[in-house]
């Protein structure tokens, strides 16, 4: 995750890129004829029969010291980058190489059972910032995005289930900035779950810090919750893991965030890789345990895998299991506004 200097840059060009895409033509991807053009700002209805498989805490964690080393050369990239290739391969999917200047994303993608459905995109980014081996940021997050491959990959749902490993997020963004500029990439993309840092709690008052401006009143001071921001087009998102917290009390809270002006007002929520997506006005959440506003160990040395908390991790990642399968499940248009 990038520091505020560059969310005060994305939020400039995010407003400029998003203001000319509504006012010039229909901004990417152009969805099918047949998909749903539903505006309701419910939650999307889970089908009562596909109740959420659960998380394998050791399978996560095992995930988390395998990927325990720095992740910024290009030569440590190329190590973790086989190694999601290879678990994706023995979970069934067939992960594909996006090669782009400085980097390689991962891309995988398994078919819903309804043909017009638009698809889900869940996403983490695999790289590190020099020095430290990311446990948290973002090692956490690519075993939740395993987990979910695991858990989905083979599951009969109504939507089309995508998985993306971003590379190079950590030096601008690099790798959803050229996912996003493909428009191949975009077409029936109904939106994306982007998760960044899943592993860190604090329960000791003071201990859990915001960003400036954030559009709501947040009580809490213990970092013992679950964040999620979404810009305020696509409610639904946010709406699946409001649905999720109400129907799993046992599991860590939910804080749910909708950001106006696709963050303008806050850039620090332009840090990760649910940015360039909003720059294309398609929907995205990003999910993740607040970063450096309760992580001391963020892009330091010491994001090491005994820093995290493996029952806060396991609760969060079934947390994004249930939600997912929630939206997977569901034939409600993922927007609340008419693109």
């Amino acid at each position: 995750m990038q520091r505020s200097i560059l969310g005060v840059l994305l939020a400039i060009a995010l407003f400029v890129i998003t203001s000319c895409n509504l006012a010039s033509s229909p901004p990417l991807p152009k969805r099918s004829p047949n998909s749903p053009t539903s505006t309701s700002s419910t939650p999307p209805q889970a089908s009562l029969a596909s109740q959420p498989p659960q998380v394998n805490s050791t399978r996560l964690f095992e995930h988390i010291e395998a990927l325990s080393f720095e992740r910024f050369e290009s030569s440590d990239r190329d190590r973790a980058r086989r190694y999601l290739v290879q678990t994706l391969t023995g979970f069934g999917w067939k992960p594909q190489l996006q090669v782009f200047e400085g980097g390689v994303n991962v891309f995988a993608q398994r078919p819903g059972t309804t043909a017009d459905a638009d698809a889900l995109l869940v996403s983490a980014h695999y790289d590190t910032v020099q020095g430290s081996p990311g446990a948290d940021d973002n090692s956490s997050a690519i075993a939740t995005t395993l987990e979910v491959a695991r858990l989905l990959g083979s599951r009969s749902t109504q939507r089309p289930l995508w998985l993306a490993f971003f590379d190079r997020e950590e030096t601008g963004l690099l790798g959803s900035l050229n996912f996003t500029s493909r428009p191949e990439n975009l077409v029936n993309l109904a939106g994306v779950v982007n998760l960044e840092m899943m592993g860190y709690a604090c329960y000791t008052p003071g201990c859990q810090k915001y960003p400036e401006g954030l559009p709501v009143k947040l009580l809490s001071d213990r970092g013992d919750f679950l964040g999620v921001i979404g810009d305020q087009e696509h409610l639904p998102l946010l709406n699946a893991f409001q649905m999720s917290a109400s129907t799993s009390p046992t599991l860590p809270a939910i804080i749910t965030v909708p950001i106006p002006l696709k963050g303008l007002l806050t850039p620090d929520v332009l840090r990760s890789d649910h940015a360039p997506f909003w720059a294309r006005n398609i929907g995205a959440v990003m999910v993740g345990d607040t970063a450096n506003f309760r992580n001391p160990h963020y892009h330091q040395p010491s994001d090491t895998p005994e820093t995290l908390d493996r029952a806060f991790l396991a609760g969060a990642t079934q947390r994004v299991v249930n939600a997912v399968t929630t939206l997977l499940d569901s034939r409600d248009a993922l927007t609340t506004t008419a693109n």
